[in-house]
């Protein structure tokens, strides 16, 4: 089974406290830190993430899709919202059976369209808290000690460690 997850891209940035507070700093750099997150989080879940940022204003955009860090993302195109592109998307997905579709998004229309096309919704609150609870486990393993096993003084018996020590202060 292949797991989808789809962000609305600006409503997680809008409702993500820390991305909110980056946003009025600079869209980009709340943009960069979504993708960040989630690039980590897709590593770690082994999933399939797409955000979706709407376009729909901005005059002659062709829309444009690219993959950083393994995060597909997209810019709708002018007069394409990221709502119907989201549509689109779970309709194409969905047609394979075995695809599981989530869709991260607050929007209340658009958790209903998502229900009705099958996929399941995701509340930005829900995806922060998974998101922190991933995080965690991530910094935990990192900051935890590999203790190395099976080394020459796991394997060469007493006697010959003390013929070596005493070799070595010789």
């Amino acid at each position: 089974m292949k797991q989808y997850l789809i962000l609305d891209g600006y409503n997680v940035i809008n409702a993500w406290p820390k991305l909110k507070i980056l946003m009025d700093e600079s869209l980009e750099v709340a943009r960069n830190e979504l993708i960040e997150n989630m690039a980590e989080y897709a590593a770690f879940r082994g999933i399939d993430v797409i955000i979706v940022f709407d376009a729909y204003l901005v005059k002659g955009n062709i829309g444009n899709n690219e993959k950083l860090k393994g995060v597909d993302i997209v810019f709708t195109k002018e007069k394409e919202t990221a709502d119907s592109y989201i549509e689109r998307t779970i309709v194409n997905l969905s047609k394979d059976r075995r695809n599981m579709v989530s869709v991260v998004t607050n929007d209340w229309v658009e958790q209903q369209m998502v229900l009705g096309g099958g996929a399941t919704r995701v509340s930005v609150r829900e995806m922060v808290l998974e998101f922190d609870q991933i995080k965690n486990k991530i910094d935990k393993k990192i900051k935890t000690p590999k203790v190395q096993k099976d080394t020459l003084f796991d394997r060469v018996d007493k006697k010959t460690l003390e013929k070596l020590k005493k070799f070595r202060t010789d």
